[in-house]
């Protein structure tokens, strides 16, 4: 398995700006605005093609998962912190329903992939095990907060490079501002600093579940939490540049650490830990 870029730096740069409440769109297209009676649920006509209930103890079901450790002797992308590991109960468990993914403040000098790292955590992709092109997806979640926490799901081409293949992110968090969970799309034509995006102000984001959701079409990828649209993206029809969403995606659930994004590490907030109680995704079919 060929190595994958980490998550980017997202200063979310003329697409977004951050107001007191909630993140707002700016006038950059091919971004909408979003009215926030916007609903968001599975359509009609689409049936269950994918999913993972976590509904049997023990380490990740290896029929739908892989580890991403690629990156951890030469180190992560974003100036990040943390060492990925394999299969390792301390770092990524299914236990009472839920998949616990967990931040640790330790270093495993002992692997021959180390680099160095003082943290560990866990990468899991859906690569080779389940990829897909348009659908609804449904990730139900908990997420750990503290200052230099970066927890995401999101989404990855598997044949083009970052960013020409483009990159979905259906839930970032940032637990130096507790609350401000954000969605974003990084294409060729505004990446890294300056993707597109938008979020919204949840309160409980650390302490209660809630439904991270996306609608990708060959038209539009919608985002929400819990059934509202905070977030629209429109093919503009221009090419690849604006639009690589054609192709099949894999799917990524990790904590990040520190990094450009993550910041400054609270070193006494670890372990840390993002529950998940499903991952779901729907396609339309016949």
């Amino acid at each position: 398995m060929r190595s994958l870029h980490t998550k980017r730096l997202m200063a979310f740069g003329c697409h977004t700006a951050f107001a007191a409440s909630a993140l707002t769109l700016a006038a950059c297209a091919p971004v909408a605005s979003v009215a926030d009676s916007a609903k968001l649920s599975v359509p009609a006509g689409y049936r269950l093609v994918w999913s993972d209930e976590f509904d049997r103890d023990g380490l990740p079901d290896a029929a739908k998962w892989v580890y991403d450790t690629g990156m951890n002797k030469a180190g992560w992308h974003n100036r990040e912190l943390q060492y990925y590991s394999g299969p390792r109960a301390e770092n990524a468990r299914v236990q009472d329903g839920r998949l616990v993914v967990t931040a640790r403040k330790e270093s495993l000098s002992s692997a021959p992939d180390w680099g160095g790292q003082r943290y560990t955590s866990t990468r899991l992709i859906t690569q080779g095990k389940g990829e897909w092109t348009y659908g609804f997806f449904e990730i139900r979640a908990k997420l750990p907060c503290g200052k230099g926490t970066w927890p995401a799901i999101w989404m990855l081409n598997s044949a083009l490079v970052w960013p020409a293949g483009g990159e979905l992110d259906i839930m970032e968090h940032i637990g130096r501002e507790p609350g401000r969970v954000f969605s974003s799309v990084h294409t060729a034509a505004g990446h890294g600093a300056n993707p597109a995006g938008a979020g919204r102000q949840v309160p409980d984001a650390c302490t209660a579940f809630h439904d991270y959701q996306m609608h990708w079409t060959a038209d539009t990828v919608h985002f929400g939490i819990d059934g509202v649209v905070h977030f629209e993206y429109n093919n503009p029809r221009t090419g690849p540049e604006r639009w690589p969403f054609d192709a099949s995606q894999f799917l990524i659930l990790n904590i990040a650490v520190g990094g450009d994004l993550g910041g400054a590490v609270d070193d006494t907030v670890f372990p840390v830990a993002m529950e998940v109680e499903h991952v779901r995704v729907y396609q339309r079919r016949p």
